[in-house]
């Protein structure tokens, strides 16, 4: 029995020099988390397709409500009522519009998110302590993706890459993150920041 142990030894030191790996979090958990984040604020910074940085304040109301005001200048990117609306902020025309359902942000903004669903992860790994999945529409890959990265204890969203359906990435870091916080209604209604720009 001793030299059992005193075999072991050498090993049990080996095992104890390196630091445990980090767990994934599981999906389920992911899932829950985002089902049970209603609104949130935080500051961001913004690493565009063609390299250059942008930042800004990000203010979500779950379901399908987002608001990212850029630092700098009048840039505005609002979704509301099933459409994103691109206002650019050098110009006075309208704002550039699409379904939020063809943008792979929608898939955080769901009203209920499913991990587990078929064909919707098409990646989940363990990164530095931090825990990546990236996820599609099952219906419509062509859409693009979403990559999120989370920490854990508690988990949080730290992260996201979006690749739209034309391969550009777009880079979200988010600052810390408030949750729990009030909007007015303004806040996320397309047609009254039409209005105030006009």
């Amino acid at each position: 029995m001793k030299l059992k142990t005193l075999a072991l030894a050498p090993v049990l030191a080996l095992a104890m020099a390196f630091p445990a790996m980090a767990e994934k979090i599981p999906l389920n958990e992911i899932s829950r988390y985002l089902n049970g984040l209603k609104t949130a604020v935080s500051d961001f910074t913004q690493v565009n397709a063609d390299g250059s940085i942008t930042t800004g304040t990000v203010y979500i109301q779950r379901p399908n409500r987002v608001r990212f005001e850029y630092k700098g200048d009048r840039t505005l990117v609002l979704a509301s009522a099933g459409q994103v609306a691109v206002f650019d902020g050098k110009s006075r025309s309208g704002p550039q519009q699409y379904p939020l359902s063809k943008t792979p942000l929608s898939l955080i903004l769901a009203p209920n998110i499913n991990l587990g669903q078929a064909r919707m992860v098409t990646g989940y790994t363990e990164k530095k302590n931090a825990t990546v999945v990236t996820a599609q529409d099952p219906q419509h890959p062509e859409y693009g993706n979403i990559q999120m990265v989370f920490t854990a204890n508690p988990t949080q969203l730290r992260q996201w890459v979006v690749t739209d359906d034309a391969g550009k990435r777009t880079t979200v870091i988010l600052g810390d993150m408030k949750t729990g916080v009030s909007f007015k209604p303004s806040t996320f209604a397309i047609e009254n920041e039409i209005a105030r720009r006009k």
